[in-house]
């Protein structure tokens, strides 16, 4: 497979991560309770506090996810129950520079195995710790669930970064997918 090949297919697979998801925002059952879980912020799944090693069970979670407001649930037709998330419930491990028909795209990698382009419909933000500064940016993921974006994937945007003087303040963005999203000023 070419490279060119090789990036259409990881366009192709991000477009197919957000088809055939369980329709849990659709699902309202009576039976609620909690569910001894925790996501970690690295990304790691826990159950009664010990990892979860089995991939395979984790990515099958990872579809039944809800958010409502702050509160995160795994969800089925029969039951819905709460699990602890640290941070964000999934880490963006890894990101591609692919550009399609002229326009650049990011196609992020989650933790769980998922394709995810950046842009309008998956835009990136950043928040600053208020104490350190220290940035952490994120992805939208799908409905309103988000990946932390991992250390050495933020690093490789601000090297791709952009930036643009004003009033004597440098800002680097990054574009993907025709959106522009700041990545911080200095």
């Amino acid at each position: 497979m070419t490279s060119a090949d090789s990036l259409l297919a990881l366009l192709e697979k991000a477009e197919r991560d957000e088809q055939g998801l369980p329709p849990v925002h659709r699902w309202h059952p009576e039976h609620q309770g909690e569910s001894r879980m925790r996501i970690a912020r690295d990304g790691t799944w826990f159950y009664q506090e010990s990892p979860i090693e089995r991939e395979r069970m984790v990515r099958l979670f990872s579809t039944i996810l809800l958010r409502e407001g702050d509160d995160y649930f795994l969800i089925t037709p029969v039951e819905k129950l709460r699990i602890e998330v640290d941070d964000a419930p999934f880490v963006a491990t890894d990101v591609q520079r692919v550009k399609d028909g002229g326009v650049d795209k990011l196609v992020f990698t989650t933790n769980v195995g998922t394709h995810v382009v950046a842009g309008e419909r998956h835009p990136l933000r950043i928040e600053h710790d208020p104490d350190s500064g220290e940035p952490s940016p994120y992805l939208h993921v799908r409905d309103n669930l988000e990946a932390l974006i991992s250390r050495n994937m933020f690093y490789q945007l601000v090297e791709w970064a952009g930036h643009e003087e004003r009033d004597g303040v440098t800002h680097l963005y990054i574009d993907s997918d025709g959106a522009r999203f700041p990545l911080g000023s200095f």
